[in-house]
């Protein structure tokens, strides 16, 4: 079974996610730092998904509070359209409604240092497993339920 990549696309910068083999578990990988005016980093995207073996994807879907889409949504699904194109892999996506908050709520939990908490980075890269996990969670009750 191959692994999973979680993308959580945003304005500055690109969190990112991977299951293990068995696509049970999902681990943090490094953000990637989007420049402004500049071109996603689809080619780096694109050499993780060669090196690590990933089968699938699954992007963060940014709707509004009422679940509604947004010209913000409409840049995350052409972006996934352009990397599902590039990486010839499936692209999935997620509601990431609340991911962020839900990343800040765990990252102070988790009893990090202020330093660490105020890391967007961190946080960006914590709600990639957020997106990931429960991608993966919804997958397996889905295959459970056809045994």
């Amino acid at each position: 079974m191959s692994r999973v990549l979680a993308v959580d696309y945003g304005e500055r910068r690109i969190g990112l996610a991977i299951s293990d083999p068995l696509g049970m578990i999902a681990q943090p990988l490094p953000t990637l730092t989007r420049r402004r005016g500049k071109r996603p980093p689809i080619a780096e995207i694109e050499r993780i998904v060669t090196e690590r073996d990933v089968g699938e994807l699954v992007i963060g879907l940014p709707l509004t509070s009422e679940g509604d889409e947004s010209e913000w949504t409409a840049e995350v699904r052409a972006f996934a359209e352009k990397l599902a194109t590039r990486t010839a892999r499936p692209v999935h996506f997620l509601d990431e409604r609340m991911t962020s908050a839900r990343a800040e709520r765990a990252i102070r939990e988790a009893g990090l240092s202020r330093s660490q908490r105020q890391d967007k980075g961190l946080v960006d890269a914590t709600a990639a497993v957020i997106i990931l996990q429960t991608h993966l969670d919804a997958r397996a009750r889905s295959e459970s339920r056809h045994v």
